[in-house]
């Protein structure tokens, strides 16, 4: 990746995949923007960078407020000069019942976060990205959007809308140079598959190895490489696609 000044922008950036994103981008000399509900994480992702010798910024912000989301992309322009790069990581999963025990309010939340929240990034990040002239968004999906998983409907359905939006979108985008992508991980080493645990009543995450053919779980890093390369100039031919980044899972 040629950074050359760019500037990158991930939400969900404190923690798990998002923050890797972030460290990788920044390795690399990308300036990169960290949003996110938690400050605390966000603070010390941002002094880590830092303490790497990569420029990085945090704004805490929710992505299911559209004003939240115009100042957050403001933000990054006015900081860094411009918005090359967007990974869209915010989301939730807070329902995990069959459907029929399951409680409307929680999936109107996850709808509001996962999936309205990302067509407002999407919808500014495009704005900022016609002025440059082009740029890559990365979406992510979950395989919970391409498979069924037993007590996960709700979730499922939204992380369908996320590769539909991409899908969707993408031929709009390329007559800006706007490439955009989805990334649909498997069971990843995150805070998020460690709840997921307990309410599959697992002894621990590392139950969910067994699911995938490499046998382990993948590392958060692992998806960030995939998405950063999304981000790059070797992946410029490519627009409109979900990589599965799940070590097998989905194969079959």
């Amino acid at each position: 990746m040629e950074a050359n000044g760019k500037v990158a922008l991930i939400t969900g950036g404190a923690t798990g995949i998002g923050k890797a994103t972030a460290t990788i981008l920044a390795a690399r000399g990308v300036k990169v923007v960290i949003s996110g509900r938690r400050e605390e994480f966000g603070r010390r992702a941002v002094d880590e960078i830092r303490a790497s010798g990569g420029v990085a910024s945090f704004v805490l912000s929710s992505v299911d407020e559209e004003e939240a989301v115009r100042r957050l992309v403001d933000f990054t322009v006015e900081k860094y000069g411009r918005l090359d790069y967007a990974v869209n990581n915010a989301g939730i999963s807070n329902e995990t019942k069959v459907i029929g025990d399951s409680e409307s309010e929680k999936f109107a939340a996850m709808l509001k976060t996962n999936v309205f929240g990302l067509y407002l990034c999407m919808k500014y990040e495009l704005q900022q990205m016609e002025r440059n002239g082009g740029g890559a968004i990365v979406n992510l999906a979950s395989i919970a959007g391409l498979n069924g998983m037993p007590w996960a409907g709700p979730y499922a359905a939204t992380k369908h809308a996320v590769v539909g939006l991409i899908r969707g979108t993408a031929m709009d985008l390329a007559p800006y140079g706007v490439t955009a992508n989805a990334i649909s991980p498997g069971s990843t080493r995150t805070a998020l598959l460690d709840a997921s645990a307990k309410v599959y009543e697992l002894d621990s995450a590392e139950a969910f190895a067994q699911q995938q053919p490499i046998g382990r779980l993948i590392e958060p890093a692992e998806v960030a490489s995939a998405i950063t390369w999304l981000c790059s100039p070797a992946a410029s031919a490519i627009t409109g696609a979900d990589v599965a980044v799940d070590g097998g899972m989905t194969v079959g």
